[in-house]
């Protein structure tokens, strides 16, 4: 079934305002129960996250293709497999979607709806980390799309859970979710000096993904 790009755009929306939503406001909680207990923390913000992707991937992935990111749509792009003009639409919805996640969030939780994260996140370590995560996300989702598309749900979710942990930067692997974060002094925030590095290594690494997929799955075509 082919969905009008209206309807496409909402179930981005929908999906981004909750993916960021959980992001952060695990992260929020999370932080204010560990009782300074960063390990603690994190296990709690990965859980939480994990578990919304599946949720959000499954529900809305047969209508939009549960972007959500950014990263993700720009290998759609590069692939042909979406137009410019509605790949734009599509990450303009993902930000404006998540600002408004992020911002119920402080509400939710009787913060400053606007603010700015002070949390550091710079370096080659943190970028390399970034150009990983987005890395294998990506890779995981292009070449499931044409091996075992009905396993994205599932792998999405399990991929993210596990670099949350194998990363420096603890895989934010989406450009629309890392400048949202850039507005939460949170858990999960980053400093917003920092957001060009790890959306030029999330990109970088989304570019990598996409070319690397297209020969695999192009080659086993070409050779069955």
């Amino acid at each position: 079934m082919t969905y009008s790009l209206l309807r496409r755009l909402t179930a981005e929306a929908i999906g981004s305002f909750f993916l960021f939503a959980g992001v952060i406001g695990s992260g929020v909680m999370a932080e204010a129960l560990a009782q300074g207990n960063d390990a603690l923390a994190l296990l709690a913000n990965t859980v939480a996250t994990g578990a919304i992707l599946y949720v959000l991937i499954a529900m809305l992935g047969p209508i939009s293709g549960a972007h959500f990111n950014p990263a993700v749509t720009l290998a759609f792009a590069l692939r042909k497999e979406i137009k410019i003009r509605p790949a734009l639409a599509f990450v303009l919805v993902q930000v404006a979607a998540g600002v408004i996640g992020a911002f119920a969030v402080h509400l939710m939780f009787d913060m400053p709806i606007l603010q700015f994260s002070t949390k550091a996140r710079a370096g080659l370590g943190q970028w390399t980390g970034e150009f990983v995560a987005t890395f294998g996300l990506v890779l995981t989702i292009l070449v499931l799309l044409r091996t075992r598309a009905e396993a994205i749900p599932m792998a999405v979710a399990l991929y993210i859970t596990s670099a949350y942990w194998f990363t420096s930067s603890t895989s934010f692997a989406n450009p629309a979710i890392t400048l949202v974060r850039s507005l939460s002094d949170s858990f999960a925030g980053i400093a917003p000096a920092d957001v060009p590095g790890f959306v030029l290594a999330q990109i970088a690494g989304a570019i990598a993904a996409t070319t690397l997929a297209g020969w695999l799955v192009n080659s086993a075509k070409q050779e069955d």
